[in-house]
């Protein structure tokens, strides 16, 4: 597991290099997976739609700016059989 665990992050490490799109994952990930939950708890609906989209936005940004595929469009592209 912790090998898993361990080739996971040093993959993520590989795709994200670029300084401006590390940082803006650091931001766009926490908005979209703590905040907008976390505002959907305290019924603050538009502002959980807001963070979760500006988080991904923030995200799909840096990855264009790397170069390289994000990990879910990498995954789609599997599941449909493209490279």
């Amino acid at each position: 597991m912790k090998q898993r665990i361990g080739n996971a992050i040093a993959d993520w490490r590989k795709r994200h290099r670029n300084t401006t799109n590390f940082y803006l994952h650091l931001v766009g990930i926490p908005a979209c997976f703590v905040g907008a939950p976390l505002m959907l708890v305290l019924r603050q609906w538009l502002l959980a739609l807001v963070l979760f989209v500006a988080g991904y936005a923030l995200q799909l940004i840096g990855h264009l700016i790397e170069g390289n595929r994000s990990g879910e469009e990498m995954l789609l592209r599997r599941l449909l059989g493209k490279k």
